[in-house]
């Protein structure tokens, strides 16, 4: 049983913050890299952070950039987004997806290289 739940989520206004975590159970996340996406009602998905198996590695939208932070803790088998000065804009569901990696010091931010998918978390700016 492979499975990735998100929690975190809430209503926060805007320039607040949250964080999110995204744990892992039925598999270790130490072999995967881990993005987040997120889907605002009538948007297409969209990545927002990833971070390689490695740790080493990150990447960020640039609408996120400066106010993001993707991280890891394999021993807890989770990863975490924080979330600061937060704006109406990032208001949608936030997904966590996780792919296994050959390569351990990339990631990528595209959907479809990701088979294995969280059910998702509403984040919610208030302006």
């Amino acid at each position: 049983q492979l499975q990735l739940v998100e929690s975190g989520g809430g209503l926060v206004q805007s320039g607040g913050s949250l964080r999110l975590s995204c744990a892992a159970s039925g598999f270790t996340l130490d072999y995967y890299a881990i993005a987040w996406f997120r889907q605002a009602p009538g948007k297409e998905r969209e990545g927002v952070s990833c971070i390689s198996s490695s740790g080493r590695s990150t990447n960020y939208a640039d609408s996120v950039k400066g106010r993001f932070t993707i991280s890891r803790d394999n021993a807890k088998n989770t990863v975490y987004l924080q979330m600061n000065s937060l704006k109406p804009e990032d208001t949608a569901i936030y997904y966590c997806a996780a792919t296994i990696t050959i390569v351990r010091s990339i990631c990528v931010m595209t959907s479809t290289s990701y088979p294995y998918w969280g059910q998702g978390t509403q984040v919610t700016v208030s302006s």
